[in-house]
């Protein structure tokens, strides 16, 4: 039985002071995030530190936003994974869209950094996803297909049974957007990335790897996504900043 996760990712929003209260908001609605449901919260760099104080005593976990894959060295503006796990990082989203559109990364770029973060003890929630133009050719299968088999290169089978891995399939074209992926359009995508993981480890390994939607899941509409049999969790945007809504997707898939 896989356990549903969810992980708010904040973007470039709230300040250390900001994100102690909204966590303080969040522990309240959600019972410090206790029951079937693992908690994440993904705040920008700047305000981790805030975050973990903020987080004591309960069981929601931290997250970071992006790393380098490198341990150190001349990596102007970057962090490291042992940087992250000091300040009691846990998770790390990697190859988000917005970094592989709008900064250029590469799956290449992100298999390093999810064999540097496995290494380091942190669990990355490895990001894919096909934009509208590559799903209007009908182009998803060869894209998600190429992101999961690129980004995941030499991760083990032993690997995934043991829980390092969470992957995360954003349609980018429904993300900020207000559109969202019907719950058939997700639960393909899901599937199909199973079958992948499958392919290139062993059923019993596919069959452990967690697997969010991240596509504007909302409180509205995450209960029908959730309840599809291949979607484990959600990895929210914007509903993430809000304690109430946050917490209602939370209790959607309890």
């Amino acid at each position: 039985m896989r356990k549903t996760i969810v992980a708010g990712n904040w973007k470039m929003n709230k300040t250390a002071a900001e994100a102690k209260a909204l966590i303080a908001d969040i522990r309240r609605e959600t019972a410090d995030g206790a029951g079937a449901v693992e908690v994440v919260v993904c705040p920008p760099f700047t305000a981790l530190a805030s975050a973990a104080a903020a987080l004591a005593g309960s069981s929601i976990a931290l997250g970071a936003q992006n790393m380098h894959a490198e341990t150190s060295g001349a990596f102007t503006g970057e962090v490291s994974a042992a940087m992250l796990v000091e300040l009691g990082v846990t998770y790390v989203i990697l190859g988000h869209s917005e970094r592989r559109t709008l900064l250029g990364e590469t799956d290449a770029i992100v298999q390093k950094k999810v064999r540097a973060a496995i290494r380091a003890g942190l669990i990355p929630i490895v990001c894919v996803g096909e934009t509208l133009d590559e799903r209007e050719a009908g182009r998803m299968v060869e894209v998600v297909s190429t992101q999961v088999r690129g980004s995941l290169a030499g991760v083990t089978g032993d690997e995934m049974k043991a829980g390092k891995l969470v992957i995360a399939y954003e349609p980018v074209w429904a993300i900020g957007t207000g559109r969202t992926a019907s719950k058939e359009q997700a639960q393909e995508a899901h599937a199909l990335i199973r079958r992948i993981l499958a392919e290139l480890t062993c059923g019993t390994a596919a069959t452990a790897v967690r697997i969010q939607y991240g596509g504007s899941m909302k409180p509205d509409n995450a209960a029908e996504l959730l309840a599809m049999p291949d979607i484990d969790g959600g990895l929210i945007g914007g509903a993430a900043l809000k304690a109430d809504s946050f917490a209602a997707i939370i209790k959607a898939g309890s």
